[in-house]
């Protein structure tokens, strides 16, 4: 689409406006007419729109008018000669962006010209973060107006149709699932399914035949076919979650599958065609593990026909408040309460904490605030207790609290990962949350349930 729409029914000036315009860097479309450009100015045109007023057939004003009713909001630079000047002062009072008297200088038009369409992005970008919020899901991952977000976005509008392999990355909570469900729901196969699969919740020795599927009698027990989850998405899109986890031999497969779009479930020798689009998703540094020998070059590369890095939320600090008010806003509804007014501390934590747990993280710690469980730092799972006074016993236990309560926000109340970060033993772990106190599902996300 074009920077500027120009419109005049003088040819050569249209021509010249137009050149001029473009040789400044910007895209410019001529039309002799307005109805020519109405046919192609529509609601989102991303542009700005100059006109001349004396036009015959429909005159600029009119054009202008008919533009209001299609987009209040989209910037019109009117040009008018002496004697329209008192009717274009009218227009900007209607809401026209400028009017220009003939004759102007290219700057004057230029300069106009920037300053609409910066408004213009401005407009359009706001449009975008509140259709952002009206669809937000749990973990929504897309809403921000950071220039990072901005392009993370139109990168998922790009390549939503292009019916590509996809890799996302980001750590973990920053919403990977979600961006997947969003080029899910913005491509053609929105339609059809959209198969989930863990690859690290799953045993290594239930993983294939989740995804491929098998006939009845493959294995004992295997007493009726089933349909794997490759099969089930056939048509739509499989997500393919922590797949760093996936085993060499797996790997393997999920190259055939990928490279020849068929399947073959166990117990049987036949094939079949499958129509799916994969999205795959990692938390870990995937090239450093094909450096390592862990994961299959051929694989990577095949998946990474598109690649979507998820930033973390400690590199879009400003975006915390936008989400933040949403989210609080949000869990005040959802817990039947008004959004409670926000303290030093509450804004002291938004604007300092480093926010490991990312999205996810945030989310959590706002329901928190609409439930009232942050009143001071020492209810912040985020918050470490300084060990300041006491006997040294005493100071050894608040840090050790401390330390725990850090990676249970950081891992979102996983368990597993919890013990992991800590290197203990999982009784240790729970006997330490017995001995401190700490109720360990105080940190997990809505309707994430224990490992």
């Amino acid at each position: 689409m074009s920077d500027v729409a120009f419109i005049d029914d003088d040819d050569l000036l249209r021509a010249a406006n137009v050149q001029a315009l473009m040789l400044a860097g910007l895209t410019a479309a001529g039309y002799g007419s307005a109805l020519a450009a109405l046919e192609e100015i529509g609601a989102d045109f991303p542009g700005v729109v100059v006109s001349d007023v004396r036009m015959p057939g429909i005159d600029g004003l009119e054009l202008f008018r008919r533009l209001r009713r299609i987009d209040p909001d989209l910037p019109v630079i009117l040009i008018t000669g002496h004697g329209d000047i008192a009717m274009a002062v009218d227009a900007m009072r209607e809401g026209a962006y400028d009017f220009l008297a003939k004759p102007y200088a290219n700057d004057r038009l230029l300069t106009s010209v920037r300053h609409a369409l910066d408004r213009r992005r401005l407009v359009l970008e706001n449009r975008e973060l509140k259709r952002a919020v009206e669809t937000a899901s749990e973990d929504m991952p897309l809403l921000g107006a950071t220039p990072v977000m901005a392009r993370m976005r139109q990168m998922l509008r790009q390549i939503a149709d292009a019916d590509v392999d996809v890799l996302v990355e980001g750590e973990t909570g920053s919403g990977k699932e979600v961006v997947a469900n969003a080029l899910h729901r913005w491509s053609r196969r929105a339609s059809r399914p959209f198969v989930a699969v863990n690859c690290g919740a799953l045993p290594e020795t239930v993983i294939e035949s989740e995804l491929f599927g098998y006939e009845a009698g493959a294995f004992t027990g295997a007493l009726k076919k089933r349909v794997g989850r490759i099969e089930h998405a056939n048509g739509g899109t499989l997500f393919l979650d922590e797949i760093e986890a996936m085993s060499p031999a797996l790997q393997v497969k999920l190259l055939r599958v990928l490279e020849a779009r068929e399947i073959a479930p166990l117990g049987t020798n036949d094939t079949r065609r499958v129509d799916i689009r994969v999205v795959a998703a990692s938390k870990v540094d995937l090239p450093a593990l094909v450096r390592q020998g862990a994961f299959r070059e051929d694989l990577y590369y095949r998946l990474h026909v598109a690649g979507v890095r998820i930033p973390a939320l400690r590199e879009r600090r400003a975006d915390v408040p936008l989400l933040f008010g949403h989210f609080l806003a949000r869990a005040a509804d959802r817990f039947k309460r008004p959004p409670p007014e926000l303290d030093a501390a509450v804004r002291k934590h938004l604007a300092e904490h480093e926010w490991p747990g990312n999205v996810r993280e945030l989310v959590h710690y706002a329901e928190r605030v609409a439930l009232g469980l942050v009143d001071d730092l020492r209810d912040d799972p985020g918050a470490r207790a300084e060990p300041t006074d006491g006997t040294l016993p005493e100071r050894v236990d608040r840090f050790e609290a401390g330390e725990i309560r850090a990676a249970l926000a950081a891992s979102q109340g996983d368990i597993q990962a919890t013990v992991a970060a800590l290197g203990i033993p999982r009784k240790t772990f729970y006997d330490k949350l017995r001995r401190h106190g700490i109720d360990q599902s105080a940190y997990r996300p809505p309707r994430q349930t224990a490992r």
